[in-house]
């Protein structure tokens, strides 16, 4: 047989709080004083909460009240319910303007070189209390999971340049370097033009990953007359230098990606630098979250 649910009588807490403040002052003038209101109402309260319990609360002499038994039985659960509505309203105030909460952000790892960890330094240093859950995504992934709402803010390259879920800003823009093994001839270069490329294999992310940057990088070389013959193709960027450092072929990638240090690698600015990757924060249009808008005023300042 089920348990039946206990009973749960309503206490208006108007009337808890009367009858809390009245214990601590034990005395109906001193009380309604406190709370703000007449005697009267003030003994009307603890009448209605008397009769809700059943059994006298206080006991009523001329110059002196005391608790009753149950009136001292009440009195811990009435302050420990005055308390938790006290917690509950700041904690619901805390999430509404933005002070606590937990924020999810995806992140392109080459912005891991960048902005990212300005980013999050400032954030944390004006909002303390607010857990950031921070996940490395490509693209893609980032479009995908702000349109799930299983993440709030992307920080992204290449965007897409219209979804109508979707609000982007740009953020910072780079040009792009080859990236080449240390051993191949045009690494003892200062600058690569961009036709010399155009017969040595590639090794590029998948165009699934982040298409706007797959095609930002084709159409650079296009500039220059030729198609990228990608023989490798790798996820992450520390990846694809790697695979440069081991002779599999050369890249073009963001000029941010200089920071990722291999002996064997080089990295050279090309000519003509017509083109440059975007890097853009992207959120929910219309997004409630004050948690997102204030990681966007941090952004913007």
């Amino acid at each position: 047989m089920a348990n039946e649910e206990p009973e749960r009588p309503e206490l208006p807490l108007p009337q808890l709080h009367a009858f809390a403040v009245l214990a601590e002052e034990l005395h109906f003038g001193h009380a309604a004083a406190r709370l703000g209101i007449a005697q009267p109402p003030l003994s009307q309260q603890i009448r209605r909460l008397e009769a809700k319990v059943g059994h006298p609360l206080l006991t009523r002499a001329p110059g002196r009240i005391a608790l009753t038994p149950a009136g001292h039985a009440l009195l811990p659960a009435a302050r420990h319910a005055l308390n938790a509505l006290a917690d509950g309203l700041a904690a619901a105030r805390a999430v509404a303007t933005g002070r606590t909460g937990t924020l999810r952000i995806g992140f392109a790892a080459s912005l891991a070189l960048t902005v990212l960890p300005g980013l999050l330094r400032t954030h944390r240093e004006h909002h303390p209390g607010v857990h950031l859950d921070i996940r490395e995504m490509t693209t893609a992934p980032q479009l995908a999971a702000l349109r799930a709402d299983t993440i709030d803010i992307g920080l992204l390259r290449e965007p897409p340049a219209d979804d109508p879920a979707l609000a982007f800003r740009t953020i910072l823009t780079e040009p792009f370097v080859a990236v080449l093994p240390t051993t191949h001839p045009l690494a003892a270069h200062r600058t690569v033009p961009l036709r010399d490329l155009a017969d040595s294999p590639f090794v590029l992310l998948p165009r699934e990953a982040g298409p706007g940057l797959h095609d930002r990088i084709t159409a650079l070389c296009a500039t220059a007359g030729f198609t990228p013959r990608v023989t490798q193709e790798a996820v992450e960027w520390q990846t694809v230098c790697a695979l440069v450092e081991a002779g599999l072929g050369l890249s073009l990638a963001p000029t941010s990606i200089r920071r990722i240090r291999l002996k064997g690698t080089a990295f050279r600015p090309v000519t003509p630098a017509t083109e440059h990757t975007r890097v853009a924060v992207a959120w929910r249009r219309d997004e409630p979250n004050p948690l997102v808008s204030n990681l966007l005023a941090t952004m913007a300042a």
